[in-house]
């Protein structure tokens, strides 16, 4: 199944996303357009249940298209991740009957557009910080506060939101016609541009008990039950963008020219491409097989963040090396590895820091430190 989608992804991306990176760079826009052709290709439900039209595969499909699309356009890749795991995902994994029902199968046929919202101004890693809260109401709850850097936050019709019930997490589904609920500014980012993101507002936007994702008081055990395939997934857009930097140097430095000999010809550039092919290579085999042990039931938290931190220092270290291998040119907007490293920069932070990542591995790995950090009077 994963190399017939990866050749149908491929196939899909470079014909019909790939000519879009420019423009929607350019314009700082998201093309809504593709997400109905994206369903066409069972792209946007890859691991939900066939009964609600997904495809009911295995994560490491998810994560080849996810490779595939970031390929070809690292915007679209993230926008797709959001929707296809961070909302789609969680949904199959955790929604109720009727809420697989009602939601799912718009969401995988393109005709609803998904995100997650859950980083605030004040509360990123230190999620739990959240000052968005949920009050009973009849027949449900009011949600108040606003959430930031929200990827699809304009476009999404579905939002999965967290928020404080009682001092404990909840997880709601938030419908974007719901009175109460508005879309800041669009923020100016120095990539992922086709990937809108916006802050988001919930003035006393009333929640059905029916849109209360798994039980109230229980968010937190939805989000971190989440966080591994989410960390999995997000790992293949660095892979993907690292790979597409890579085939572009290649190519510019075969037919860019000087001292009358192409810059590849050079044993220094040869040697430092080979290096980050045998780079790559090493991470992407890890994401594999972080997505086969989740296929597996066996996806542990340290093998997850690994994965993940990996794959983002690779992929932002990759790009900015072939960048700097096309020169004056490289340092132009008009030059698409400038897009592509600008692109990779964001999964070093979005997704949960690199820091944080490190420190879910110490917690697991390093006894000692882990019973420092519990010790009292240590947080």
């Amino acid at each position: 199944m994963s190399i017939e989608y990866r050749e149908a992804a491929a196939a899909f991306s470079q014909h019909y996303i790939k000519p879009l990176d420019d423009r929607v760079d350019e314009e700082n826009s998201f093309p809504y357009h593709l997400w109905r052709e994206m369903g066409k290709q069972d792209f946007l439900g890859v691991t939900a249940p066939e009964e609600f039209g997904g495809l009911g595969s295995t994560y490491l499909t998810h994560v080849v298209v996810a490779e595939e699309i970031s390929r070809a356009s690292g915007s679209v890749g993230l926008s797709y991740i959001a929707h296809s795991n961070l909302c789609v995902n969680q949904i199959a994994r955790n929604g109720t009957q009727d809420q697989k029902v009602k939601f799912l199968p718009k969401l995988i046929r393109g005709e609803f557009v998904g995100a997650l919202a859950m980083s605030e101004a004040g509360a990123g890693s230190d999620v739990m910080s959240m000052k968005t809260i949920l009050q009973p109401a009849p027949g449900g709850y009011t949600l108040s506060g606003a959430k930031q850097w929200i990827t699809n936050g304009n476009t999404a019709d579905v939002l999965i939101v967290y928020a404080k019930l009682d001092n404990a997490m909840t997880s709601v589904i938030v419908e974007k016609n719901m009175e109460g609920f508005s879309v800041g500014r669009k923020e100016n980012k120095m990539g992922m541009r086709g990937s809108e993101t916006h802050a988001i507002f919930f003035d006393n936007c009333f929640i059905p008990d029916e849109n209360v994702l798994g039980q109230p008081g229980k968010g937190a055990k939805v989000l971190m039950s989440g966080l591994n395939y989410e960390r999995l997934i997000l790992a293949a857009g660095p892979i993907g963008l690292a790979r597409a930097a890579l085939k572009e140097t290649v190519e510019y430095t075969s037919t860019r020219e000087q001292f009358g000999h192409p810059l590849v010809a050079n044993q220094v550039v040869a040697h430092t491409l080979a290096g980050l092919f045998s780079r790559l290579a090493a991470v992407r085999d890890h994401t594999y097989m972080a997505a086969a042990l989740a296929d597996q039931g066996k996806l542990i938290n340290e093998i997850a963040a690994s994965a993940f931190l990996e794959a983002s220092i690779a992929g932002a270290e990759i790009t900015e090396q072939c960048r700097l291998y096309h020169g004056g040119f490289g340092y132009t907007l008009d030059c698409r590895v400038n897009r592509i490293a600008r692109d990779a920069q964001l999964y070093r932070t979005g997704g949960g820091t690199e820091e944080m990542r490190r420190e879910i591995i110490a917690r697991s790995e390093i006894p000692v430190y882990n019973a420092a950090r519990l010790a009292p009077g240590k947080s």
